[in-house]
């Protein structure tokens, strides 16, 4: 977890990997305590990541849904800035949902 104790993908990756490591050294010495506590902090790590993901996903959806609403609501009183605006967070919205889909 990151310092304000939200998920975080980086933190997730680093702990899936380390813990893949560790079980590792605990294959090659025999050590049971060192593999299982790699097995542990790998799924951890994996946990981390996909909370993380799906947090990223989510607010895609809310800049998207409102970034459309911006537009709209512009588009209908004429305020080109405000649907400009909109248009821009809709597609910010978007990609945040790419690169976090986790069916991806």
């Amino acid at each position: 977890m990151s310092s304000d104790n939200s998920p975080s993908k980086t933190s997730g990756q680093y702990h899936s990997v380390k813990g893949t490591v560790v079980e590792t050294v605990g294959n090659l010495t025999g050590s049971t305590s060192w593999q299982q506590s790699g097995k542990t902090e790998h799924a951890q790590g994996e946990t981390e990541y996909k909370a993380a993901q799906a947090q990223g996903y989510a607010e895609g959806t809310g800049d998207r849904l409102t970034g459309y609403k911006d537009s709209i609501v512009g588009a209908v009183t004429g305020d080109k800035a405000q649907q400009t605006s909109g248009n821009v967070q809709q597609e910010k919205g978007k990609a945040q949902q790419q690169v976090n889909d986790p069916t991806a």
